[in-house]
């Protein structure tokens, strides 16, 4: 078996002057030298795809699609062993653009864990909850560890314009005596540790 894990973060969000840039690349930044561990940063921005409109149920495609923007939506999401799916929170959901995506495939995301990092309203929370329910269904499995970012990041954003990524979410790897990310990552390495194992030998 390989041994590296395949991760993609999934920027959720094409909005002009979108805060998920800071975080999606922040993790990146963060686990992208940790030993066994492929990371890559996915953005819907290079993933223009139509609303799902397709006949048939991508459940019943294998994989070959109609249009090419989606094909290389594919394939690019099913090199992954696991996923970070960065979300904003709108109006108490997730982004329109991020359930398309969503959407459009079912065999690539299945029997593989997904943790969310969430930001916006009620810091993400519910939009996390509605994703999570959307992703049991497409048989993905969510770990239980997320990452709620509060408003004081993000205004932070606006109110401090030459505030470090570092300094920014400092407090998500030494906050309250508690490092958030490498709980959050050894929760999502563990669980896609096991379902690579268990596809492999199926």
């Amino acid at each position: 078996m390989d041994e590296k894990i395949k991760i993609k973060i999934i920027l959720g969000t094409i909005r002009q002057g979108r805060f998920g840039e800071r975080p999606a690349n922040w993790i990146y930044d963060q686990i992208k030298s940790w030993e066994g561990v492929d990371v890559e940063l996915v953005d819907l921005k290079d993933y223009p795809m139509p609303f799902f409109d397709a006949p048939t149920s991508p459940a019943m495609m294998n994989m070959q699609y109609p249009n090419q923007v989606v094909q290389k939506w594919s394939d690019k999401i099913k090199q992954a062993d696991a996923f970070i799916i960065v979300s904003p929170e709108y109006n108490h959901g997730y982004s329109s653009v991020l359930k398309n995506a969503m959407d459009w495939l079912f065999p690539e995301w299945g029997r593989k864990p997904v943790g969310f990092v969430g930001y916006g309203s009620a810091n993400g929370a519910r939009a996390i909850e509605q994703l999570r329910g959307v992703a049991i269904e497409l048989k993905m499995v969510p770990i239980s560890k997320s990452i709620h970012l509060s408003w004081e990041f993000i205004m932070k954003t606006w109110n401090e314009k030459g505030i470090s990524n570092a300094e920014l979410f400092a407090p998500l790897r030494n906050g309250a005596g508690t490092d958030h990310l490498a709980v959050f990552m050894a929760d999502l390495l563990w669980t896609a540790r096991a379902l690579k194992a268990a596809r492999q030998s199926a």
